[in-house]
């Protein structure tokens, strides 16, 4: 594979990377199933430089009912030459919705550098798995070079008259798209939805990077196979294949017949099986979230502190807020584990932190709404070392009280986040919380209100309690609703502190702390971007002047 260089530029350093994008195929895998064929996915670990502790880093879509997968779900990685850059690959049988792995049927595992993937014959990896018997079957890594296109097309297919593949009923077709290597091999890279029981489908609009279908190159090949879906999941009937390539689907509506060739060879007078009619596609300016960030958008981090009493008398050393001068407590790691990553995107550096579920000086006074320093005409705290120094003073003049509510921060901070429906400005909160949600109903609501606006939510939990609720906020398997209301897009990310850091003082800490900011910050870029696209935003090009606001615009 060649490598594109970087831009000469003289008097200056840079380091040799590029993007390469690695799809996984397997085959002749193990069948744990009784009743079927394995559900198999892949994960992906990696290791940090000089360290070969494997940590996750990604997983593939889970295929059903298959021994022979092709994941259209692609890894992503930066390849630096001078590095030996570990990876290892496991095959699980999904058996649940449970995230765990511990979970799922292991099915095999091999281990490699990404520098043998790209030193393989045309960047093609194929290897037999281990660790599970004797034959696991085998796996097959396929890199390229990811290209700089980041136009995003969005195709609108029907077909006509598809041969009938089922004996009691019609077709359920679906297509699978394919692009072509280098090597005049295909990789998969998008699969339509199944449309039940026609010969005459329509699929809903999709969208698909340009990148994925051709790497940039319009004259590259495309291949489309159209195939009658069979509930086994491993031997759908194919109907028919058509070629094309970029430049003809730019043109706009395009006809193409369905060839079948073993139908072709065994009948003189085979015309076709149906066409596929291509009759619309709009291509995009994919912006990304360094293409805001350059453009000037700002990022405004507030934090929410949890001051209930669940989390345990302050002053006694099993609390969760107990302030240890030789260690920091779950709190404090949190807040600067996520923290040092969003501030460098933080013109100015001042922090609102809030708390909640607090009694107050000097009358007792219960809040879920107060400023941690204070001072409410300006709860700012400048930097991580500000926002500490805060809490630690706040901890000691507060009683921890409750209940634990979530409502009123969310607005408060929506309330900011209204004042910039342009997304000059984008605000992202912090709750930090030990505890199960007391007015889940009006917290709901007002997430549902806030997807509408430049806002993200993090939570992180903290402590030994069960956050099963946390997960419906979450969203990520089903949109969030309440009273017939839907969120606009998913907008809260939530991870229990304990998967990370499994002890104060932990002498694995700072790579904990990482995973934690690396994991929780994940979907903030595509939720920002989400955002954009969703109001027609594009990136501006200047930085605007960035002013905080001790209180919420007025109305």
């Amino acid at each position: 594979m060649a490598m594109n260089p970087a831009p000469f530029q003289p008097g200056t350093g840079s380091v040799p990377a590029t993007r390469v994008e690695i799809t996984i195929s397997c085959r002749d895998l193990i069948d744990k199933d009784m009743m079927s064929k394995s559900d198999p996915m892949c994960v992906l670990y990696t290791t940090q430089l000089g360290s070969r502790d494997f940590a996750e880093y990604e997983r593939t879509e889970m295929i059903k009912n298959s021994l022979n997968p092709d994941f259209v779900k692609k890894f992503n990685l930066t390849y630096f030459f001078e590095e030996c850059q570990r990876l290892k690959f496991e095959i699980f049988d999904v058996d649940s919705q449970s995230q765990k792995l511990t979970s799922h049927d292991f099915l095999g595992k091999i281990e490699t550098t990404l520098g043998e993937i790209l030193g393989s014959s045309n960047n093609r990896l194929e290897k037999p798995l281990v660790g599970a018997g004797k034959k696991c079957g085998r796996i097959i890594i396929s890199a390229e070079e990811v290209s700089d296109c980041k136009d995003r097309a969005t195709l609108s297919f029907c077909g006509h008259k598809l041969d009938k593949k089922d004996f009691l009923g019609k077709s359920d077709p679906f297509m699978v798209f394919y692009r072509c290597n280098e090597d005049n091999s295909y990789t998969i890279c998008h699969k339509t939805e199944v449309i039940k029981n026609t010969l005459n489908p329509t699929w809903r609009p999709f969208p698909v990077l340009v990148r994925s279908l051709c790497n940039g190159d319009v004259e590259r090949t495309i291949k489309v196979e159209c195939f009658d879906w069979d509930s086994d999941g491993g031997s759908h009937d194919l109907i028919g294949i058509f070629t094309t390539n970029m430049r003809q689907i730019l043109t706009g509506r395009q006809t193409y017949e369905l060839i079948n060739p073993k139908k072709k060879a065994k009948k003189k007078s085979y015309k076709n099986s149906g066409t596929i009619e291509l009759t619309n596609c709009v291509i995009e300016k994919q912006h990304s979230f360094l293409d805001y960030i350059s453009g000037g958008m700002q990022i405004n981090f507030t934090v929410a502190i949890d001051f209930t009493a669940s989390n345990g008398n302050p002053t006694h050393s099993n609390s969760l807020h107990y302030i240890n001068p030789y260690q920091p407590n779950h709190y404090e790691i949190a807040i600067s584990s996520v923290g040092e990553v969003i501030q460098d995107y933080d013109f100015d550096k001042l922090f609102p932190v809030l708390g909640f579920g607090a009694k107050l000086p000097p009358d007792g006074r219960v809040s879920h709404e107060f400023s941690v320093n204070f001072n409410p005409q300006s709860p700012f705290c400048t930097g991580i070392p500000g926002i500490m120094q805060a809490y630690q003073s706040c901890i000691r003049q507060v009683q921890l009280y409750g209940p634990t509510n979530f409502a009123p921060i969310i607005n408060h901070v929506a309330q900011f986040a209204k004042a910039y429906p342009d997304g000059s400005n984008y605000f992202i909160l912090l709750i930090i919380t030990d505890g199960v949600i007391s007015d889940m109903d009006m917290t709901k609501e007002a997430i549902i209100r806030a997807s509408t606006l430049p806002m993200s939510i993090i939570i992180i939990g903290v402590g030994p309690a069960e956050f099963d609720a946390m997960e419906e906020l979450d969203a990520d398997k089903k949109a969030l609703t309440y009273r017939g209301k839907v969120a606009e897009r998913d907008i809260v990310q939530f991870v229990p502190f304990r998967d990370y850091v499994g002890g104060v003082g932990s002498s694995n800490q700072q790579l904990s702390q990482a995973r934690l900011a690396k994991d929780v910050l994940a979907e903030v870029p595509e939720q920002i971007i989400a955002f954009m696209k969703k109001h027609g935003i594009s990136p501006i090009t200047a930085p605007q002047p960035h002013t905080p606001l001790a209180v919420p615009p007025s109305q």
